[in-house]
């Protein structure tokens, strides 16, 4: 995984985010085991607390879970994997219909804005 972080969000917050957005790309393949969280945190540059913090987020959120003896797993459940793409894409839209009013764009001249871009591709 290509780690990237800001300055603009705790660094655990960005591990969670970065790793949510992997299972629901399909980066993690439901029932696929994670890496142990030492190499996770390795690969990403980070404090192992810090990337155990954010795997316990994930785990309460439902999209990883834990076997005792055997490491984490990113879960099988549909259902939860399509919330989470649905949550993230919501975020993505909010943000980017503030960017544009923020812009001066009306709703309606987005809609033909993209539209129009969507034709070009």
């Amino acid at each position: 995984m290509n780690w990237q972080f800001s300055n603009d969000a705790p660094i655990y917050a960005q591990l969670i985010g970065q790793i949510r957005a992997g299972i629901v790309s399909g980066a993690f393949s439901p029932g696929e085991r994670l890496p142990s969280v030492r190499d996770l945190a390795m690969e990403a540059g980070v404090n192992p607390n810090t990337m155990q913090r954010a795997l316990t987020e994930l785990e309460r959120d439902g999209l990883v879970y834990s076997q005792r003896t055997s490491g984490r797993y990113v879960t099988e459940d549909q259902t939860a994997i399509t919330e989470a793409r649905h949550t993230l894409a919501a975020d993505r839209v909010r943000s980017f219909l503030t960017d544009m009013e923020r812009l001066g764009f009306e709703k309606e001249d987005l809609l033909s804005l993209l539209r129009q871009e969507s034709e070009k591709e």
